[in-house]
């Protein structure tokens, strides 16, 4: 496999760069099951279909349970500081700029230890989905 092969881009496709408090990006609320303040903001594709990036936004000093998703996930933390228990494996501390990859359907709980909000970049493989489950 070639990596620095060019490729060609479709008519629809541009490319576009959009910042955590880019004006353009639209927050919606996540799962009920999520704590108070938590948001997930769109960032490219649509997030019923394969293939969609988002910002998932924790709140300081929250907790997300314990829940999993039928997709892997590729993680950046942007800001904040955020504590991911992965079951059957030690915690992970993730500090800005910090990348993460979670398989699918392991279940694990993310917790913000920062004052300020948590901001992670998702790239999700599958549809975006967040199955809650209870604590062992």
């Amino acid at each position: 496999m070639n990596f620095f092969a060019l490729g060609e881009a479709t008519a629809e496709e541009r490319a576009f760069s959009r910042a955590v408090d880019s004006p353009e990006l639209e927050w919606g609320p996540c799962p009920a099951f999520m704590p108070e303040g938590c948001a997930i903001a769109v960032l490219q594709g649509d997030p019923a279909k394969p293939n969609a990036d988002v910002f998932f936004r924790l709140a300081g000093n929250t907790t997300a349970k314990r829940h999993w998703h039928t997709s892997a996930e590729r993680m950046v933390l942007i800001s904040g500081e955020l504590h991911i228990d992965f079951d059957g494996q030690e915690p992970v501390v993730l500090k800005p700029g910090t990348y993460a990859y979670g398989p699918a359907k392991l279940p694990h709980t993310a917790a913000c230890k920062s004052e300020d909000p948590c901001v992670l970049f998702i790239a999700f493989e599958e549809p975006v989905d967040a199955i809650p489950l209870e604590v062992p």
